[in-house]
């Protein structure tokens, strides 16, 4: 009779790869996952940003998931839920201000992202297609934004829906039109709650994913761009991406998450007022800080102009892959990045003249010292877990070189 002898974990490894090597090929996974890298050059840290934000999305998809066990999305419902969210569910008030925080954070980095493939040129060829799947993950992040922060259905969270629900009012023939389709009827009432729901949590976030897919699946068919006009003399190597840059990517996703969970502790979101829509809206409603600039435009134009403008804008930027023919050319166009200057600074000043103004902000609660304690512990482990994923990352760099 044969004895029976415990495995090895070596053994145990070897044995359990088999089985699967045997059922599944991942040969071309593989082969498909060692192609993909990433440029270095002195301008590398742009390639952080894309991660970045999958990582935040996955964060709110997680919390989320977490706040639909217990949230009502009804007009009796909505803010009880809440209260009971924050007041009684075990770590309800830390996940549900994760969420918040990292919503923020979220649509800060999509922004940021935005940004600098605009001022890089990274629509152009043959990126066209990346670059209008990026365009429409932007929108959807901001939809996001838009269509969570009604759910708590608190005063604020109201009175901002029903302000920008009304703006689309003023446009010609369709304007009505659009005002009942966003709201489910004439008022923001328990039907505008339910339609913001499922968009919140179902419409958007299945859209979001297959663009996401196609977007991720551009990027890996056609890699990482460069810079416009940089020569590829100046790119000093090309890293292979799941053994050394997806550990850099990871320690600027643990501080992220330190950051928001550090947030969420001292400054956890509040529940507010329930919403009352026989009172009347009161002075210095705003909304998020991401639509500000577009709130400050329309105190200053028409809300009819300033529509078409916002519109306008969306097109220019939707279709300037082709409209940018030097960049084609991999040519500098200086006129275009002064625009792109401008335009930048006249969002951020019409955003930092709203946020002067004194408006109607949520109140925060104050931590409690065993929250401090563990946030303490918290950043010792991301600081452990940095250290270590940086010493692997050298670990890896020094075994490559020596095989190069």
């Amino acid at each position: 009779m044969k004895r029976f002898t415990i495995p090895s974990p070596e053994q145990l490894r070897s044995n359990l790869a088999r089985w699967f090597r045997e059922r599944i090929d991942l040969e071309p996974v593989v082969a498909l996952a060692a192609k993909k890298t990433v440029p270095v050059h002195r301008h590398g840290w742009i390639y952080l940003l894309g991660g970045a934000a999958l990582f935040l999305f996955g964060l709110q998809v997680a919390t989320g998931a977490l706040l639909l066990l217990y949230y009502h999305p009804t007009e009796a419902g909505a803010h009880q839920s809440v209260q009971r969210i924050m007041a009684e569910v075990p770590a309800g008030s830390l996940v549900r201000s994760v969420h918040a925080w990292g919503a923020d954070f979220f649509i800060a980095v999509v922004g940021l992202h935005f940004l600098v493939k605009l001022f890089t040129r990274a629509y152009r060829k043959p990126r066209e297609m990346t670059w209008l799947s990026g365009m429409l993950l932007l929108a959807m992040s901001l939809a996001f934004g838009f269509s969570g922060y009604l759910l708590p259905w608190n005063e604020l969270s109201y009175n901002a829906t029903l302000v920008g629900t009304q703006m689309p009012g003023t446009v010609p023939v369709v304007g009505d039109w659009v005002v009942q389709f966003l709201r489910g009827g004439q008022y923001v009432t328990g039907d505008t709650i339910t339609r913001f729901f499922a968009a919140h949590v179902m419409l958007l976030p299945l859209a979001f994913g297959g663009f996401l897919a196609i977007h991720l699946g551009l990027i890996q068919a056609q890699g990482m761009s460069l810079p416009l006009a940089m020569p590829k003399k100046k790119v000093r190597d090309a890293m292979p991406f799941f053994s050394e840059f997806l550990l850099i990517d990871a320690c600027l996703w643990l501080a992220a998450f330190g950051a928001i969970v550090t947030l969420a502790t001292l400054l956890p979101a509040a529940v507010g007022v329930k919403a009352d829509p026989q009172v009347a809206t009161p002075e210095g409603t705003r909304p998020e800080w991401y639509f500000l600039f577009m709130f400050q435009t329309l105190k200053y134009v028409p809300e009819a102009i300033g529509l078409l403008l916002f519109s306008l804008a969306a097109v220019f930027f939707t279709v300037l892959p082709w409209l940018d023919r030097k960049a084609m050319r991999e040519e500098r166009s200086p006129g275009l990045t002064v625009l792109f200057a401008l335009l930048l600074a006249c969002a951020a000043t019409l955003e930092s003249w709203a946020m002067a103004v004194p408006g109607v902000e949520h109140a925060h609660t104050q931590p409690a010292a065993g929250d401090l304690v563990a946030l303490g512990l918290l950043w010792t482990a991301i600081g452990f877990l940095i250290f270590y994923l940086h010493q692997l990352r050298k670990a890896n760099t020094q075994v490559r070189r020596q095989y190069h």
